[in-house]
């Protein structure tokens, strides 16, 4: 249970860091809120899954998932570069998160 507090943790993360660029500096009241809300719920489940498992690991994956989920959904939504070796540099974050699950 614990992988996947931080996982859904890592989640929250794509989702507050996404819509901070939706709320244009905290502007925007909705996109605000999201981002609020999502900060507090991903740093929640990060602190739940650090109970069991190590600071540094737990760590890792949880920006491991944020960074690789915003880079994807800034492709996606904001029309960021696709260009190959940014896409190999991702599969290169995603490969150390499943080396730190694995271990």
């Amino acid at each position: 249970m614990v992988w996947v507090y931080l996982f859904v943790g890592g989640l929250f993360e794509c989702v507050w860091a996404v819509s901070m660029k939706y709320s244009e500096g905290f502007t925007k009241l909705w996109p605000s809120i999201v981002t609020v809300l999502s900060m507090i719920a991903s740093l929640w489940l990060l602190s739940l899954a650090m109970k069991s498992l190590p600071a540094g690991t737990a760590y890792a994956v949880w920006t491991g998932i944020g960074a690789v989920g915003v880079a994807v959904a800034g492709m996606f939504l904001f029309d960021e570069p696709r260009e190959l070796i940014r896409i190999l540099s991702i599969l290169l974050i995603v490969a150390g998160v499943l080396g730190l699950r694995l271990l």
